[in-house]
């Protein structure tokens, strides 16, 4: 996620780090190309390259905005959802580390506070397609025996035990939203109509504004161009809030931010604290 002051409106202009103009540039490039040979075209074989009527692709780009604005809303939805559900799992490792204050100096806190940081590092990586050691799952089950084994032993009271157990359901819920998120994107056929209408758009803008424009036409379409690829690149990021693109959620730190609040309750040293590098928070 990109973490940076905002700029002022001229230095907003010069910034490349968010602006997504490196994963655009060759569409860009491209398509300013394919504007220039055109309007030499249209001016050197009028008959061959004619112009057409520019209030048809007004039409059309009115039609192309709503829906890039449905498909950027419904990816931002999803992006907002998954950090609501990080937070929660934030929120609910904290009430724990308070729930267990009552075990302290017990080792078996510890083995508790420890498998709450297991649980968030472990679901980063699930999350981003990269598992290791045991399931998320595995982990909040055996936080859950070793809660059932102190009730047993009178280490914890029926109303101690309950708090803890929901909030280990409330961390389970959590993670089934995650995983509802990571395992169904948006339907593909919105994606490859938007692509495949977007840059045809693009690509027959040139002849609406060869007559009007004149050699100004390439710098109108890579304007437009940079509205529609760019959203369509942002729509494509957001979609997947658990990546490692620079707009996804920094599920690292936020698994960071857990470890540093449990083991602050341990008593241990602390881990550093997540910070952006080159403005990006992973």
């Amino acid at each position: 996620m990109i973490v940076r002051d905002r700029p002022n409106a001229l230095r907003l202009f010069f910034v490349v780090k968010g602006a997504l103009i490196q994963r655009i540039w060759p569409q860009l490039l491209g398509v300013g190309l394919l504007s220039t040979a055109i309007v030499a075209a249209h001016r050197q074989m009028p008959g061959l390259v004619p112009g057409v009527n520019p209030a048809a692709f007004a039409l059309i780009g009115v039609a192309i905005s709503i829906f890039l604005s449905f498909r950027n809303n419904a990816s931002y939805d999803r992006w907002w959802e998954a950090r609501k559900l990080w937070g929660q799992i934030i929120e609910t490792s904290r009430s724990i580390a308070r729930q267990t204050a009552v075990l302290s100096p017990d080792p078996e806190r510890r083995a508790i506070l420890e498998n709450v940081i297991a649980f968030a590092q472990t679901t980063v990586h699930q999350l981003r397609g990269k598992p290791r050691g045991p399931a998320p799952d595995a982990i909040l089950s055996d936080t859950a025996v070793t809660v059932a084994r102190l009730l047993r032993a009178g280490r914890l009271d029926q109303v101690e035990a309950l708090a803890l157990n929901e909030s280990l359901s409330r961390l389970t819920h959590a993670l089934v939203g995650c995983e509802r998120l990571a395992n169904t994107p948006v339907p593909f056929p919105y994606t490859l109509l938007l692509h495949r209408t977007a840059y045809i758009f693009c690509f027959m803008m040139p002849f609406g504004l060869a007559d009007s424009l004149g050699w100004a036409t390439p710098l109108a379409v890579m304007l437009v161009a940079y509205n529609f690829f760019g959203l369509d690149a942002l729509a494509e990021e957001l979609e997947e809030p658990f990546g490692t693109m620079p707009n996804d959620l920094p599920l690292s730190a936020y698994a960071t931010v857990i470890e540093r609040h449990m083991r602050a309750a341990l008593g241990d040293e602390l881990p550093e604290a997540p910070a952006p590098k080159d403005y990006v928070l992973t």
